[in-house]
């Protein structure tokens, strides 16, 4: 681990604490000096989101300048085995655990192993598009960073506040379930360990044991990167060994009768629940935000990655199989279906086994999620996004403790409140949305590179996205407004492909990855756009709602606080604070975008 705080001269001022609490620390910028410089600033705010909107940022800012915000560097401690367990840690918990019974019983009948197989894919394809810029762009940013490069700033931050929205919710989610399952295992209802209140139906079961175990996880994460990876590889080794069981002793208690009817709710039924089951695979992207901290990025990353999504996806179709032949859709409980599916077909000491295993993955989850979540916020505040108090590292721990505490308090919040099924339709709402914008990155970095592509090139792939996304935004409307029919599928198929087969036809590939990059370049990106938006047209309403309202408030913040703060930093109009003084001065390049 290293610091940044060597000088450009001779002279060394003593490091700071690391625990301070000063103005300079969370509005450093120029235009929060004062009341008249905001004011200033505020008068401004049209130019300065032109300048946001067009400006870049750069592979070498992401990697070296930007980083120098933590202060101290994060410990390179971790190699392929550790993300490989990361990977399947961060990833098997509540969603399967709990959202199959969920979905299987409100949607999709037995058909929910095809829900997880149209998730799985989309997932994988996503998986390829995060692996290609973990090991070009190794930062804790993850797609916050990736978006900044190819994208700008603004498409940044409403992927950045989705990330945090995403982390909050989805850590909270899990909590929730977490307090469900334990109840099981201590053979007692599944809501009897809440405080039941007046309010609000979906808010009126307060948790205070989610809240305990989000502050457990959370102090193990703030210790150590390494021993958390110890931790997870024990606990995951645990839950290898239930799940197994699960899927044998489901098989073998299997009566193929209860497969029927298998669509219960036709192919809507199939989509609506692999939206919702989606947050199943959420967690993947957790592995790039460790790619700081990987020894080998460019071997460890595409081995970690795409190593554990490949053998969950398979786990997950066959412990939705073995779930729904252990017992008909209609009669699986939504808390805990596996324990009491095992209890339906007289394995009733089965139910403490899978209760065990289930807590044990969310354990890991919460565990992993911890990790990846704070250096999100890491590097969202390096940036500026959010105060950069929240970008330091500990000197000692080589972990971002405040990025943790912020991500653990919001959740723990939530988790007191609110019940499973609202937080699970907001959550895929914001990973689909983050996964779709991942795969528009990719694409515009592999065509267009500033200083070198033509500029009617770019015109020529703006346009060809342009026709991508809508066509597969008419696809997903379509599904939604008639889904038996074919006419609307006849016109915006046929766009997709054309938009995908004009990038691929009329305009020359401007970068070749250096190690690993995504195979089928533009249709496999291409495709995970059309796949992500079309399970976003199959939740409901109240998702769309509650997503929207989410956005206007992160808007709200970003034309009073982030756009001016991250203005400055871009055009360095503050003084840097006493530990950067001693490095010396130091410019961060962004380059504006000609159109």
């Amino acid at each position: 681990m290293g610091t940044v705080g060597e000088s450009s001269g001779n002279d060394l001022q003593p490091p700071r604490s690391y625990w301070r609490w000063s103005k300079q620390d969370f509005l450093p910028e120029e235009s929060f000096k004062d009341w008249s410089t905001y004011k200033s600033a505020l008068s401004q705010t049209c130019f300065r989101f032109e300048d946001r909107l067009l400006s870049r940022s750069n592979d070498a800012n992401e990697l070296g300048e930007i980083r120098k915000q933590s202060e101290n560097d994060m410990k390179r401690c971790l190699t392929w085995w550790d993300l490989t367990w990361f990977g399947f840690g961060s990833v098997i918990g509540a969603g399967i655990f709990v959202l199959t019974g969920q979905e299987a019983h409100n949607h999709a009948g037995p058909a929910i192993v095809l829900s997880y197989v149209a998730s799985g894919v989309s997932a994988m394809l996503s998986v390829f598009c995060y692996t290609e810029f973990a090991v070009e762009i190794p930062v804790a940013g993850g797609s916050f960073a990736y978006l900044r490069i190819e994208l700008g700033d603004f498409a940044a931050f409403i992927t950045a506040g989705n990330l945090l929205l995403e982390s909050i919710v989805g850590t909270a989610a899990v909590a929730r379930a977490w307090t469900s399952y334990f109840t099981t295992l201590l053979n007692r209802p599944s809501n009897s360990l809440r405080i039941h209140t007046n309010l609000k139906d979906g808010y009126n079961l307060l948790d205070p044991i989610a809240v305990g175990v989000l502050a457990i996880a959370a102090t193990i994460a703030m210790i150590s990167a390494r021993k958390t990876s110890q931790l997870n590889w024990i606990a995951s080794a645990i839950n290898t060994f239930v799940i197994l069981f699960v899927i044998i002793a489901g098989f073998a208690h299997a009566d193929t009768s209860n497969l029927t009817p298998f669509l219960p709710n036709g192919a809507k039924g199939i989509f609506q629940a692999a939206a919702i089951v989606y947050f199943a695979y959420g967690g993947f992207d957790n592995i790039a935000t460790m790619a700081e901290e990987t020894k080998n990025p460019s071997r460890d990353i595409p081995l970690g990655l795409l190593g554990s999504m490949s053998i969950v996806t398979v786990i997950y179709c066959l412990m939705a199989l073995a779930l729904s032949m252990m017992q008909k859709y209609t009669e699986i409980d939504v808390n805990a279906p596996y324990s009491v599916a095992f209890q339906s077909v007289g394995m009733k000491w089965a139910k403490y086994l899978v209760a065990l295993g289930a807590l044990k993955g969310m354990t890991t989850v919460l565990l992993v999620g911890a990790l990846g979540q704070a250096r999100y916020t890491t590097h969202i505040a390096r940036a500026h996004m959010i105060p950069p108090w929240f970008a330091l590292v500990h000197p000692k721990t080589g972990t971002p403790i405040n990025a943790t505490l912020l991500i653990t308090i919001a959740s723990a919040c939530i988790a007191l409140f609110s019940s499973l099924d609202v937080l699970a339709s907001l959550l895929s709402v914001s990973t689909l949305f983050i996964f779709m914008m991942m795969a528009v990155a990719l694409l515009v970095r592999r065509y267009y590179v500033r200083g070198t592509t033509p500029h009617i090139n770019l015109l020529k792939l703006a346009f060809f996205l342009l026709i991508i996304i809508a066509s597969s935004m008419g696809t997903s409307a379509y599904w939604g407004l008639s889904p038996n029919g074919w006419v609307g599928y006849a016109i915006t198929v046929p766009l997709w492909f054309l938009g995908t087969l004009g990038i691929s036809v009329f305009l020359p590939q401007q970068r070749t990855p250096k190690t690993w990059g995504v195979p089928l370049v533009p249709w496999l990106p291409s495709l995970s756009i059309a796949t992500n938006l079309f399970l976003m047209g199959s939740l409901g309403s109240d998702a769309f709602i509650r997503f929207g309202v989410c956005t206007l408030v992160m808007l709200v913040y970003y034309f009073f606080f982030g756009l001016h703060a991250t203005y400055d930093m871009a055009h360095q109009q503050y003084q840097t604070d006493e530990p950067l003084k001693a490095v010396g001065e130091f410019h961060i390049s962004e380059e504006p975008l000609k159109v």
